[in-house]
């Protein structure tokens, strides 16, 4: 089954709606959908490479939207079955704890999740169940999913077809290389 989706989304991107279908793949991949934008976005790049800015920022609008929508599923699951469930066995508490951790943390969460192969959704999903800051939720997604797509694009467009298969192999490694980096610049920041 996840094959035949996999193919029916490939079959999208040389449709004449497949910019609409980006934009809905994107969106719904940050709330539920197992099949990433990219599956659409590269063949899209490759075939009109002259508009790769165009496509990364669809993609980006949509999957922060989705993501938006995925933060609204966690924040309405959690108030009407969550906490029932969490009280039903004593664990309101631990709750609490993880909720002020994620708090703290959670912008780190949702940069990490929206730039690398780990899946978004899971973390739109928690910040909406923990209440994690609406702007903050937003404005890393804009910068994790930004981040992510166009540098998808701007290589497609810079390197042409060569690059897809270097991006289909080693997407997630570049990015959580990145992100290490990143997040060890910060750490070193803060103690040196």
């Amino acid at each position: 089954m996840l094959r035949r989706l996999y193919d029916w989304t490939m079959g999208l991107a040389a449709r004449p709606y497949a910019m609409a279908a980006l934009f809905a793949v994107a969106f719904v991949e940050s709330s539920f959908f197992p099949i990433p934008p990219d599956v659409l976005l590269i063949p899209m790049v490759l075939a009109a490479r002259a508009r790769w800015w165009r496509i990364a920022a669809l993609a980006t609008v949509g999957s922060v939207l989705g993501g938006m929508f995925g933060y609204w599923i966690g924040a309405a699951l959690m108030e009407s079955w969550g906490q029932p469930i969490l009280a039903f066995y004593g664990k309101e508490d631990a709750y609490a704890t993880l909720s002020g951790r994620f708090d703290t943390w959670g912008g780190w969460a949702v940069l990490i999740a929206g730039v690398t192969p780990f899946p978004y959704k899971v973390i739109t999903i928690f910040s909406g169940a923990v209440n994690l800051s609406l702007p903050v939720f937003i404005g890393v997604s804009i910068l994790a999913r930004a981040l992510r797509f166009f540098v998808v694009a701007w290589l497609l467009w810079r390197y042409g077809p060569p690059i897809r298969d270097f991006i289909e192999r080693r997407l997630g490694l570049m990015f959580t290389i990145f992100i290490v980096g990143l997040v060890g610049g910060f750490v070193l920041l803060r103690y040196l």
